[in-house]
């Protein structure tokens, strides 16, 4: 089972993620830890991906995706996943990938961004990734105006709810 979490960059999806494993006896993953180093030097000096540099990546993931759910443990991953057609292309021949969407206001997530600094997304690009946001119909969604282990125990008992 693989369980994705998304939203944009600010959202608390690595937080919640590592938490989130934790309390499932899961495996936390980073999607940012399978971006080609281009896409993180054309992120790192304020630009946003085109669909086209996502490509590979998204292919990267969706071979992790499928050798994850061939595991016995939930593995946890955090990933923009901003658009209906990276989600569909993640989904793609992966059964049991659930999508969780960490939902919160743009100024929630600025005041966040403004407060890390270990991360190479820049706030400045908060607005082109509100912009390329396709909010999802099939995800479970949950608001991020709680503490991260709040966050992180709710999505456990709506999944297991579920």
């Amino acid at each position: 089972m693989t369980i994705i979490l998304m939203g944009v960059s600010g959202s608390g999806k690595t937080t919640v993620g590592r938490l989130l494993a934790s309390k499932m006896a899961g495996v936390f993953q980073d999607a940012d830890w399978f971006h080609p180093s281009a896409n993180i030097t054309k992120m790192s000096q304020g630009e946003p991906l085109t669909d086209r540099d996502r490509e590979p990546w998204l292919d990267i993931l969706g071979n992790a995706i499928q050798h994850w759910n061939q595991e016995k443990m939930p593995y946890i991953l955090a990933c923009s996943a901003l658009k209906q057609k990276y989600r569909d292309r993640l989904r793609q021949g992966n059964e049991g990938v659930t999508f969780v969407y960490l939902e919160g206001s743009k100024s929630l997530i600025l005041e966040r961004m403004r407060d890390r600094s270990d991360h190479f997304m820049p706030s400045s690009l908060l607005d082109s990734q509100f912009a390329a946001l396709e909010e999802p119909q099939n995800a479970l969604i949950v608001h991020i105006d709680s503490s991260p282990d709040a966050i992180a125990s709710e999505i456990c008992d709506r999944l297991s709810s579920s």
